[in-house]
This record gives structure tokens, sequence and C-alpha cells, in this order.
């Protein structure tokens, strides 16, 4: 459970303020699928940052199955990320002169597994996203698509409980973004909980529940 009490962010240039999150609360249940909309500079994507613990909200509390989450050391939200937490992203983050398998083996190095135990992960992994027949193929030789499965790939790789997608589908085709809700729902029918953000109403429409998000605040 990730419950948020009158979270905000504000950030600070010069002597100028920007509130970007302006008292949210919210929760979000173990196994849901939340979509996130809201137009540009609406604050959605600072707050998908602030719950995939990418930034530290200015004021508030963060809860993750009861315990606060804020006052970690910087090790124990690295820790965090690596382990609880998985991350996809619109231009999908991979290290372009790799292959497939390296790039989702990539989390795989800051665990104390073997190396037979992480390329047995991979492939496990990689069956899961049908992309086993790509594993030694390089990031720039991919489709968008193939792009972003290898991405969700590695989002999973250390059984990562929630996966935090900010705009997932926003550089592909409709049809290929079809098949990237696809894999979400599948991932969501095994137990994790997705929370997207996206401007596309049938991404949404897709999810369980859409939070709607203007000027920082929820609608």
């Amino acid at each position: 459970m990730i419950e948020l009490k009158n979270i905000e962010k504000t950030y600070e240039e010069n002597i100028e303020k920007t509130k970007a999150v302006d008292g949210i609360s919210l929760k979000i249940a173990q196994g849901e699928m939340v979509a996130i909309m809201g137009p540009s500079g609406s604050g959605k994507s600072t707050l998908l940052n602030i719950l995939g613990c990418l930034e530290r909200p200015t004021k508030g509390q963060y809860l993750l199955n009861g315990n606060g989450v804020i006052g970690l050391k910087e090790k124990q939200i690295a820790q965090l990320r690596n382990q609880t937490f998985g991350f996809v992203v619109q231009d999908f983050a991979l290290i372009e002169r790799y292959s497939v398998e390296k790039n989702v083996m990539l989390p795989l190095y800051y665990t104390n597994i073997d190396r037979k135990q992480r390329r047995d992960k991979v492939n496990q992994t990689l069956e899961l996203v049908h992309l086993s027949e790509k594993k030694h193929a390089l990031a720039r030789n991919l489709s968008g698509g193939q792009r972003q499965r290898v991405a969700i790939a590695r989002a999973i790789i250390n059984d990562a409980n929630i996966i935090f997608c900010d705009e997932p589908t926003g550089a592909l085709d409709k049809k290929t973004s079809g098949s990237i809700m696809q894999m979400f729902q599948k991932l969501n029918q095994m137990g994790k909980t997705i929370v997207i953000v996206t401007h596309d109403p049938e991404v949404a429409s897709q999810c369980k529940r859409t939070i709607f998000i203007e000027d920082g605040k929820i609608k």
C-alpha cells in the first residue's frame, strides 16, 4: 500500500518559488493499476518522481506498507528503488551499444547473485516479455516496441512489486502502444502494482483507476 499525506514539492530558482505538487493525498493499494493524467506542467511527472523516490517532497508524509519513506537515508532509498520499484520511461533509457541481455542484466550487478543466476533470471524475464530471440541484439537495432519491452524487462528483473511508468507509450504508434499496455496488464494480473503517467485517454481507460492532476492538485 502506497499512501501520501498532504505532499508538497516546491522548487526554488533565485527568489522565485514554484509549487509543482500542492497538498496531494492519495492511496494506491497493492495490485492496483492506476493512471495519472493531467495537462503539461500539472505536476504529474513530479508526483511520479516522488512516488518512485527519485525526488523528496518539500512537505508531507509518504508511507509504504505503513512505513515512513521520507526519513530514510540515501542508501536505504537506493535499495528501495533497486529492489521494490521498477521504472519505465518514454525514451526507454537503454544503453544503445549494449545487447538486450546486458541492458536487462544491469540492475542485477547491484545484487549478490552469481553470473549463472543472473543469466538464468535474464532468460526467464526475456521469455516473459517475448524477447528471447533478441537476447544478443544491440539495443540500437530494435524497434520502438521492442525497446520498450526491454525496458519493462529491466524494470521487473529484480522482482519489483511496483512499476512506475512515465509516458511509456508516448513514443510508440497506436498498435505498438496496445501491445505494451497488454504487457502491463499481464504484469498487473501477476500481482504487480502499476502506476502510469499518461496524456492518452485510451491508455488511462485500460487502468482500473485514473487520478486527474491540475496545478499540482488532484481534481
